[in-house]
């Protein structure tokens, strides 16, 4: 088996429309698909970024908390690449995301940030 790349990652929402509203109206996400599960009481929405990679957002009923930020078992963040991480910074606090400061990777000297989704999902943006 030779893997080729990420498909898609997935992510639970307490809010189903305001995460919905974040990734494509924030982000800027192309919807794909939208489907509701009623068997589970759950929407499953397919989104794209413009390389072809994707992020599944789901509602299920009362989900349980991320046990602890952000070093919890299991997926620590995603990461995006951007061409400038100061612009997409300024973008996302002028759209009142929360937000920490620039940092440089100690490894590559590369910029990056991380911001939060309305259920405070830890997202980095990396600059190419």
């Amino acid at each position: 088996m030779q893997v080729q790349r990420i498909h898609h990652a997935a992510i639970i929402a307490s809010d189903y429309a305001v995460s919905k509203a974040f990734y494509t109206e924030v982000l800027g996400f192309r919807i794909v698909a939208e489907n509701y599960r009623a068997e589970r009481d759950s929407y499953k929405l397919d989104l794209a970024l413009p390389d072809g990679s994707q992020v599944e957002l789901f509602s299920f009923p009362d989900p349980p908390a991320r046990p602890s930020r952000p070093e919890a078992c299991g997926l620590r963040h995603l990461a995006f690449v951007v061409a400038d991480v100061g612009e997409a910074l300024r973008e996302l606090r002028g759209r009142g995301v929360r937000t920490e400061e620039v940092r440089v990777d100690e490894f590559t000297g590369k910029r990056f940030t991380f911001f939060f989704d309305p259920d405070d999902l830890p997202l980095e943006l990396y600059e190419q």
